[in-house]
């Protein structure tokens, strides 16, 4: 039998026989199980195409006009196993961790889900998007922090480990699941796994019930031992810094505002080969969540910055594209977006109703690799995304602490209006004008122009 299942049967009997109620300090365990069906199907646009020399790896000075083709992938099935845990071993300290399996059907890896079309769902998962995109049956941490609260006897905390930086507000919603406490941030502008720290205060004011303010900080790329030699790799370690601020936090309104900026942004994911630092990004952005009545709404924007430096990078570093640049075209660009829906929740027959639209502008770059979609973390599209769903309840009454088993019938429709979503390394291009000519811009990735994905779920939860 497989250890990792092993070691959650044999902690699930000791946690049974052995541990004491949350409320008095002890262990507290929720378990999630999801499955899962997508069926996918998109047309690429005509292009021209790079051509690689497969024995090297490097652009080989040639192009090859590619014809527009239609891809597909009927049926994909994943099944996803989760467990919080949550202690409170002392006085004002609390430990929280999820562990997360994700796998896909007749697969151990995540190459069925992995295609060459967008930079987020190329090549493998990576140390910000494991446990998030599927792939095999191993049991991982997702997320794993200790939390110090009343430090000096003030509303103040500090939190350190694997931070909780996905699955944010309002994302949540089409999700079905609350909002994550103080821990969450924007989901707009962050859908990725860090290892940071956080630093927040939550002052009393009568007026702005549930204000809190937090300093953020992130690890997404280490760069290992320097060398002081000639000739010797100059690789920097790509860290993000953020001040979160929650101005209003109640159940009915909760209005919220962050800035971050990500530094030394590396030009591969941190597992798949970095081989150099491409410059500095800095976003700004807030949301707005409302409940009147059984509506749910909500509506977020945000803007990006980008300053590179003078690095390039490309296929085998052949020196092709520098930060949202090509080679010769060195440029600052900035990008915006907006995100919005709501959800329609009917308490008689435990259906629940949403609709979401989201646009991103020519030059806008996000950090969602980490979202659930699984053509492209949809925040992260240059264009517009429309998605419609259905969660339906099976109206059981809760055995269990929070129990609740529900399906989810989703609709997804992109259109891509231009190149490099979810991508930062080279120039966005006008899909509609690329040719089959070299004149039109070689590309390195098959321009996607529509996609659409119909998913259905089936949750269960205690």
């Amino acid at each position: 039998m497989n250890k990792s299942i092993l070691a959650v049967l044999s902690l699930l009997l000791l946690t049974a026989v052995s541990v004491p109620a949350a409320e008095d300090g002890g262990l507290e365990i929720g378990l999630d199980y999801r499955f899962r069906i997508d069926s996918l199907s998109g047309s690429v646009h005509e292009y021209s195409q790079v051509d690689i020399n497969p024995a090297t790896g490097l652009p080989t000075g040639t192009y090859t006009g590619v014809q527009k083709y239609d891809v597909k992938n009927d049926s994909v099935f994943m099944n996803r196993f989760g467990m919080n845990l949550k202690a409170n071993p002392v006085e004002d300290v609390t430990m929280k961790a999820r562990l997360v399996m994700y796998k896909l059907a007749g697969h151990q890896t995540s190459n069925p889900v992995m295609g060459t079309f967008f930079a987020d769902r190329y090549g493998a998962t990576n140390d910000g998007t494991v446990s998030h995109v599927p792939e095999d049956s191993i049991l991982r941490v997702d997320y794993a922090y200790a939390t110090v609260s009343n430090i000096f006897d003030a509303p103040v905390w500090f939190s350190v480990g694997r931070r909780p930086s996905t699955g944010g507000i309002p994302s949540n919603i089409r999700q079905n699941s609350d909002k994550m406490g103080t821990a969450g941030i924007p989901s707009l502008m962050v859908n990725y796994a860090f290892d940071g720290m956080t630093l927040g205060y939550a002052p009393d004011i009568a007026a702005l019930p549930g204000a809190y303010a937090k300093l953020c900080y992130g690890r997404g790329f280490d760069s290992g031992f320097q060398v002081d030699a000639p000739g010797a790799p100059t690789l920097r370690d790509t860290d993000f810094v953020g001040v979160n601020m929650a101005a209003y936090d109640s159940e009915k309104l909760h209005v919220e505002v962050q800035w971050q900026k990500g530094m030394n942004i590396f030009d591969a994911p941190s597992d798949a080969g970095v081989s150099t630092n491409l410059g500095d990004i800095s976003w700004i952005g807030a949301v707005v969540t409302g409940k009147v009545s059984s509506l749910n709404l909500f509506v977020s924007a945000a803007t990006s910055k980008t300053d590179p430096n003078d690095n390039l990078t490309g296929p085998g570093g052949a020196p092709m594209a520098g930060l949202m640049y090509n080679a010769g075209e060195k440029q600052s660009h900035s990008g915006s977006a907006i995100y919005l829906g709501g959800r329609y929740d009917i308490a008689s027959t435990g259906t629940k109703i949403g609709a979401e639209y989201n646009r991103g502008s020519k030059n806008w770059i996000s950090m969602v690799p980490a979202e659930d979609d699984l053509w492209t973390g949809k925040l992260g599209t240059r264009g517009d995304v429309i998605e419609v769903y259905v969660i339906q309840s099976l109206n059981r009454k809760p055995v269990a602490k929070k129990g609740e088993a529900f399906v989810r019938l989703g609709y997804q429709m992109y259109n891509f209006e231009y190149t490099g979503s979810n991508n930062w390394v080279g120039a966005p291009a006008k899909i509609s004008e690329l040719t089959t000519s070299q004149a039109s811009g070689p590309q390195m990735l098959p321009p996607v122009e529509k996609a659409q994905d119909i998913y259905l779920t089936f949750d269960v939860k205690f």
